[in-house]
């Protein structure tokens, strides 16, 4: 790690191997051995030197869409990576030292939303049931979950609020940067995007002329939310190739969501999608099954295992693209009408580039989980 303006000692930074047996056979075929990455501070070494034998909170970091655990360990211009900014932070003293965690959670669709799917693989459960006893078997850690919290943004913001709710057990305390919220929101505005872009894909190419537009909208199950064959043709050319448009992007995006909140193995690619894919018309019933996974409807179902938490943290820029802004100020509207306390921020930015956020969030859930 490259020291900065004269920062104290960077700590280390591991890299581990770990053998998955929740991700073996998932259904995207995508690897079940992973890199896991796992920086430790300087006082980590040094109580070991004195034979001590400190322990230490821990932070897993969640990571967004298209992204990966060591992604975060990586060199970044301008300024720090997370472990450079955790060593500062310690450094400056705005928070004591505690162990980050950077899993690899990235699939063929992008990414997950740390949730378990029968479509892209049980993530919840690798964190949970294999990740969180990994780390606490190999270093020294306050192995409870009252000094283990978890941090993200984005994706990896939906991630941590998502566990707050459903696995209070295993999590002390969360932040949640920018987390997908309030999805009529977030998602709906860019499902016609998503529909030009997979009717590229479109088994027969559209020619100007009359159009039987109810016969197109029954074919091969579209008025079902089933693919009828363009998303697969879409994926394999994604697949194919190492640069993706911005819009390619965004289609595989949704594509991964509706393979996170809609999963059914009876579906060609093991999900369906919200909308028919020819006349653009929704599927309330299709867009049920997101609702149930949106943060901002899970509040009250969740109050218990939220109440439990020894700390949650909500930030947003109000200029986020993708409006989620608006579904943090729900959600916290949401926390405080159920009685939960946490703390919610806003900033004048939008949603990319904005992990300096991290210099309030770490030092918050040092002092949630501290001993």
């Amino acid at each position: 790690m490259t020291l900065k303006r004269g920062q104290a000692a960077p700590g280390t930074f591991v890299v581990l191997e770990h053998v998955s047996q929740i991700l073996k056979h998932n259904p995207l075929g995508d690897p079940h051995v992973r890199k896991l990455g796992v920086w430790l501070p300087p006082q980590y070494d040094a109580g070991a030197a004195r034979g001590r034998g400190r322990r230490f909170p821990v932070l897993f970091d969640l990571v967004g869409f298209t992204g990966s655990g060591l992604a975060h360990a990586n060199w970044k211009p301008f300024g720090y990576n997370v472990p450079e900014r955790a060593a500062r932070l310690i450094h400056e003293r705005r928070m004591g030292p505690a162990i980050l965690v950077f899993p690899d959670c990235f699939t063929a669709l992008g990414g997950n939303q740390y949730i378990n799917s029968p479509a892209i693989g049980d993530y919840a459960d690798y964190l949970t049931r294999e990740l969180v006893p990994f780390v606490d078997r190999e270093f020294r850690t306050l192995a409870s979950r009252e000094h283990r919290g978890c941090f993200g943004k984005s994706s990896g913001g939906y991630g941590a609020i998502l566990h707050g709710m459903k696995y209070a057990k295993s999590w002390g305390a969360i932040a949640d940067h920018s987390g997908d919220a309030y999805f009529d929101f977030v998602y709906w505005h860019d499902w016609p995007n998503t529909l030009n872009t997979l009717a590229k894909y479109r088994s027969a190419k559209r020619r100007p002329g009359r159009v039987d537009a109810r016969r197109a909208a029954r074919y091969r199950g579209a008025a079902a939310g089933f693919d009828d064959g363009r998303i697969k043709r879409f994926l394999d050319h994604a697949w194919k190739q190492e640069k993706l448009s911005t819009a390619d992007v965004h289609c595989i995006m949704n594509l991964c969501m509706a393979a996170s909140y809609d999963p059914d193995p009876r579906a060609p690619l093991g999900f369906r999608v919200p909308f028919n894919l020819e006349s653009g018309e929704a599927l309330p019933g299709r867009w049920r099954h997101w609702q149930r996974h949106d943060p901002v409807r899970l509040v009250e179902r969740y109050r218990a295992s939220l109440k439990s938490l020894r700390g949650i943290y909500i930030d947003c820029g109000w200029r986020d693209q993708y409006h989620i802004h608006f579904g943090c100020r729900l959600l916290s509207q949401r926390l405080a009408q159920a009685g939960i306390r946490h703390v919610y921020e806003e900033f004048d930015d939008d949603h990319s580039d904005v992990d300096y956020r991290m210099d309030v969030s770490l030092p918050f859930l040092y002092r949630a989980l501290q001993p």
